[in-house]
């Protein structure tokens, strides 16, 4: 079993709005980030489990929230932030994380910008996004 740092873990965003030619650039300036995962599991107790209770996963979703500051000239922090003005399908785009065992995951999603350009006089400008699965992702396992 190996461990690693945190910080090891690569989050790389579609800047073209789900084109037909992707151009995956690094969101700079993030600082935390968590992944929750919603399954949809679904529940029956059929006579023959003499009240003992079947289930199945029918379902999934998930959402990373990633925080940070706001990096004005980065391709990707650029992107994210101009988001928070926009809605419906502007707010698509394509994500892949790489983690530090070689595995990959890609996924269209929706970005929810939660967090752009404030804070105290004396802080650095904030930016926080959901990323919300849309769909099914791909996952390619570490080699």
């Amino acid at each position: 079993m190996t461990v690693f740092p945190v910080f090891d873990i690569e989050f790389m965003i579609d800047v073209t709005s789900r084109s037909d030619t992707p151009d995956f650039q690094p969101i700079k300036e993030m600082e935390t980030f968590t992944i929750s995962i919603d399954g949809n599991v679904e529940e029956w107790t059929p006579m023959e489990t003499e009240g003992w209770m079947r289930r199945l996963m029918t379902g999934k979703s998930f959402t990373i929230t990633l925080n940070g500051k706001r990096h004005n000239g980065d391709p990707g922090n650029d992107y994210v932030a101009e988001l928070a003005w926009k809605s419906g399908l502007d707010c698509s785009s394509t994500m892949q994380i790489n983690f530090p065992s070689g595995a990959q995951l890609e996924f269209d999603c929706v970005l929810n910008v939660t967090e752009a350009e404030g804070g105290d006089s004396t802080d650095v400008a904030a930016l926080s996004v959901e990323v919300m699965s849309d769909g099914k992702p791909i996952y390619t396992p570490a080699p």
